[in-house]
């Protein structure tokens, strides 16, 4: 029989033999003869493991033919896995792994058992096992796919086992080979284009180094590639640094300079064994209080961690990512080294090794204009949108139109459908940005917005020389940016009074649409230059404040507060006023407070019962802003400009809670004064105030603008639905649809097409049918995350199964999220978890509104919370600007908030420091419903309320 053991005494290259112990354990080999501090260990080849796989094989069911089918292959998984968990090992093997393991550890030592998959196949050229990789020599780049390898590195897809004494081998060696059936290891193989079948496991079995600090250091930073070393370190073993369960600190070594910087958490966990556990799992330890605040690093030992990266990436030749493991003498020990693997850029063909291509996609902050589900009239237009303005913009920018027309094709693809939900495709927002060399400017400020942690591989990056040669463009830009926006809003409005006269014929909206659509892509690439320089004004503003104070951009924020109200805050106000005149009316406030239905209340109202006072202001309301409401941009939800009457429910609040202008506005300065009277205190220089009060100026007319354009955006696509809405009528009153409502499944040029001869599609009911079907299925589906990689050369419905999420990290604990500070103030609450914006504002009354995103329809639910907590966003999104407007503390880009924070927690949140703290519950909740109307509770427990937006339009008709 084979000799089933591989240890040093087995032969000079027996440990440097991927193929038979896989490259982890090579590695490692390679290592220790290079004179690293390597814990000793040895090894079962793979060889052992297929004959173990042999003994079960007979009672195993054969793979599914179907690789789709994801429930039967698990079901093979877990037959597999359960075989070699329960299989027992050969007598003589037991017996030699005993033996080698008190000849390595002694009878009461420890040891960490882990699994590595060996190469599927050597390739030509590479090391036999008689020229195994020598100490001097690089494991070669082009090595066959196996974990670990440089070409894929199967990260999390075997199993480790550690603390395991004697009598607990035998079931971690059979742990390990079992960890070959992962149901995630195997659809990962099946991906690849490997058969899961002829995997092969090498076990590795080696001295346990009881340290009490770990690490994992990269030898390029892994969001950018860029020439710095990045280390992740924590408090007890790696593994909590690997799975994500210890508090780490972040520390960045600059090899040029050897300066160190560090980004530290308030550290509450670390893994280990407990104290007086002599083996066994390792679990969540306690990190002892002097140790809480402490870095776990000082900055001579980070220099140390990077310089060692350094010398293992100079050995192997090729950027590393290793792990490593401090003992309290301050000892390291390397205990693993792996190639790092970068994303590949999307324009990567398809390698001869069946490496992949990945395209990456984000939502992070798109979703606050198109939340959760769309459909495809809401994909159409926006797709047109991002086409029509951002040519402007580049137009504006000095981009070549030479350059505009080999990029058009990236143009039209800015934005993607994946499963109902509006993406944007980052390479090509990343290339198109990048033919702007301003900016390198902001590019980090963009990055952060679009929730990326560093610029995509490939992108065209501008040299500081060039960049510098774009600055006066772009002060030119600066200088004629108010008159150019003036000019804008003017252009818009006479574009609106153009809108409310059009007739009501087929070729009269039409003609309306295109004209105005036309128009805006000449237009609209002003407020995206006011997006540009607003970020250039941030990032200086707060470089200033934190250079002059000492303090971070939310001071700015502050600063920013007061000034000439922007159209979105007009519609907020005049929403108060109206909520205060209808106050002022007991009849019509009863039949407000107490839900009557709101068609009648409407109806009523605008017909004079309780005035003409209040009847004029509610028609110039809807007039004025009945485009702006809940996902206003999404052309299948209806708006007060189709439903008016659903304008009594969203003021219901500000009825009940008495909000007034005059409070409102009173709060904005006074939050003003605050913000100026901490400048006061921080910054003595009165000329560096007032520089600082400069930025702040010109940072609230941009966001001033920013509101002004939004709410015209809000404008353009309030058309685009009022024109669909009505050709939707048409359709239906000749019989080609059976419903106007039907035009949300169909494409804008589908809908047009089919007045104008050029649709394409025959059966336009049946194809909006198939349409609403699979929309209102992925409604009920789980959302994807915001940003997430598929393979590229796949078809994307074929390649969404295997899309792997991106996760942007909350460094938090279990009690504090954090997030940026966006509005400040400090106020505790109970929590109200709202995934669904078409919540009742009464129920947000007085709560801490936690919610994925916002968009501007989102107003009457923000003025009832006392604070506001949301998953994505950044500095200049509505959500924070609305904060401010508002004087409600809000903190925005709290990842994972919705999941994190359970509905009816109590919290605090601090609007400036961008913390949100889960606090022990001074006395249970209270029953939601017993501060709910009846009339409210009804609706909420109505069993037959459809979730389709348009079924309860119809609903409601």
């Amino acid at each position: 029989m084979t000799d089933l053991l591989t240890t040093t005494a087995a032969g000079a290259d027996a440990l440097a033999d991927a193929a038979q112990v896989g490259n982890k354990f090579a590695r490692q080999e390679v290592l220790r003869r290079a004179g690293f501090r390597v814990p000793e260990f040895f090894c079962l080849p793979a060889a052992a493991f297929d004959e173990a796989l042999d003994a079960v094989r007979p009672i195993l069911p054969p793979l599914p033919a179907d690789p789709e089918d994801k429930a039967a292959i698990e079901d093979w998984c877990a037959s597999a896995h359960e075989a070699l968990t329960r299989s027992s090992l050969p007598p003589a093997l037991a017996r030699r792994i005993r033996e080698e393991f008190t000849a390595l550890v002694g009878a009461d030592g420890l040891v960490a058992v882990r699994a590595c998959v060996v190469p599927a196949a050597r390739p030509t050229g590479a090391a036999t096992p008689d020229e195994a990789i020598g100490p001097d020599e690089a494991i070669a780049p082009d090595e066959a796919i196996g974990e670990d390898s440089a070409v894929d590195p199967f990260a999390g897809m075997s199993d480790s086992f550690l603390y395991v004494d004697e009598a607990g081998l035998a079931d971690a060696v059979s742990g390990c080979w079992a960890s070959a059936f992962n149901p995630q290891a195997v659809h990962y193989r099946i991906f690849r284009g490997l058969d899961p079948t002829q995997a092969r496991v090498a076990v590795g079995i080696q001295r346990m180094v009881l340290g009490t600090r770990s690490f994992v250091a990269f030898t390029r930073d892994p969001r950018d590639g860029s020439q710095r070393h990045l280390i992740a370190a924590a408090h007890g073993i790696g593994e909590g640094v690997v799975q994500e369960k210890a508090d780490v600190d972040h520390f960045f070594h600059d090899p040029a300079t050897g300066t160190v910087s560090a980004q530290t958490v308030h550290k509450r966990w670390s893994m280990g064994l407990p104290e007086g556990v002599a083996s066994g799992a390792p679990v969540l330890l306690p990190v002892p209080p002097e140790l809480a605040d402490a870095p776990v690093l000082d900055d001579k030992e980070a220099r140390t961690v990077a310089e060692l990266a350094a010398q293992v990436e100079e050995l192997f030749g090729v950027p590393q990512d290793i792990e490593g493991t401090i003992t309290p003498d301050g000892t390291i020990h390397l205990v693993q080294a792996r190639p790092l693997v970068s994303a590949p850029h999307t324009d990567a063909p398809t390698g001869p090794d069946g490496a992949r291509s990945t395209v990456y996609w984000g939502n992070h902050n798109i979703t606050e204009s198109f939340p959760g589900t769309s459909g495809a009239l809401t994909y159409s237009q926006s797709r047109e949108f991002y086409r029509r303005s951002f040519s402007d913009l580049y137009r504006r920018m000095g981009v070549p139109a030479r350059r505009m027309r080999e990029n058009a094709h990236r143009l039209t693809r800015m934005v993607g459908y994946l499963e109902g939900q509006v993406y944007y495709r980052l390479e090509d927002w990343h290339h198109l940005h990048g033919q702007m060399p301003m900016f390198e400017l902001v590019r980090r400020q963009w990055e952060a917005s679009m929730g990326i942690t560093g610029p995509a591989a490939g992108v065209r990056r501008w040299s500081p020389l060039r960049v510098a040669r774009s600055v006066p463009h772009l002060a030119w830009r600066t200088a004629l940016h108010p008159w150019q926006v003036k000019r804008f809003l003017s252009w818009w409005d006479r574009q609106m009074t153009e809108i409310n006269t059009v007739g009501d014929t087929p070729e009269e909206l039409i003609a309306l649409y295109r004209r105005v659509w036309e128009r805006a892509e000449r237009q609209w690439g002003v407020t995206l230059v006011n997006g540009l320089i607003a970020l250039v004004v941030l990032r200086s503003g707060t470089a200033l404040l934190r250079r002059w104070t000492g303090l971070g951009p939310q001071l700015l924020m502050g600063l920013m507060a007061g000034g000439k109200e922007n159209r979105s805050l007009q519609a907020v106000r005049a929403a108060m006023a109206l909520g205060e005149l209808v106050g002022s009316i007991p009849e019509l406030r009863s039949a407000v407070l107490d839900h009557q239905d709101p068609r009648q209340v409407w109806a009523d109202l605008t017909a004079g019962r309780y005035g003409t006072q209040v009847a004029d202001a509610a028609q110039a309301y809807v007039a004025r802003y009945g485009d702006r409401a809940l996902h206003d941009l999404k052309l299948e939800e209806p708006t007060p400009r189709q439903r008016p009457w659903t304008v009594v429910p969203l003021i219901r609040p500000l009825v009940r809670q008495g909000t007034t202008v005059a409070a409102n506005r009173a709060e904005e300065q006074a939050a003003a004064a605050r913000a100026r009277e901490q400048l006061r205190a921080a910054c003595p220089s009165p000329v560096r105030r007032g520089v600082l009060l400069a930025h702040a100026a010109l940072a609230r007319d941009l966001a001033r603008v920013r509101e002004d354009t939004r709410f015209c955006r809000t404008q353009l696509f309030g058309m685009s639905r009022d024109v669909m809405w009505r050709l939707g009528a048409h359709l239906a009153r000749t019989g080609v649809l059976d419903d106007q409502l039907e035009v949300a499944d169909l494409t804008v040029e589908e809908v047009i097409g089919a007045f104008d001869g050029t649709g394409t599609a025959g059966d336009l009911r049946a194809l909006a049918a198939l349409r609403r079907a699979e929309r209102l299925r992925w409604t009920h589906t789980e959302q994807r995350p915001p940003l997430l990689g598929v393979p590229g050369d796949l078809p994307l419905a074929s390649a969404l199964p295997y899309a792997v999420p991106v996760r942007v990290g909350n460094d938090s604990d279990d009690q504090v999220l954090r997030g940026i500070g966006s509005s400040g103030g400090v106020v505790r609450g109970r929590a109200k978890v709202v995934l669904d914006p078409g919540t009742d504002p009464d129920l947000a009354g007085g709560r801490i509104l936690i919610a994925r995103e916002t968009d501007p329809g989102w107003l009457f639910l923000m003025m009832s919370a006392k604070g506001m907590v949301v998953e994505r966003g950044t500095l200049l999104s509505h959500t924070a600007i609305t904060g401010r407007l508002l004087g409600v503390p809000t903190v925005v880009a709290v990842a994972d908030a919705t999941k994190a924070i359970p509905d009816g927690a109590w919290l605090e949140i601090d609007g400036s420091a961008g913390t949100v703290r889960l606090l022990p519950d001074p006395a249970p909740p209270a029953d939601a419903a017993a501060s709910v109307p009846p009339a409210a509770q009804a609706a909420q427990a109505d069993p037959t309320d459809p979730a389709d937006p348009i079924d309860k339009a119809e609903k409601d008709d």
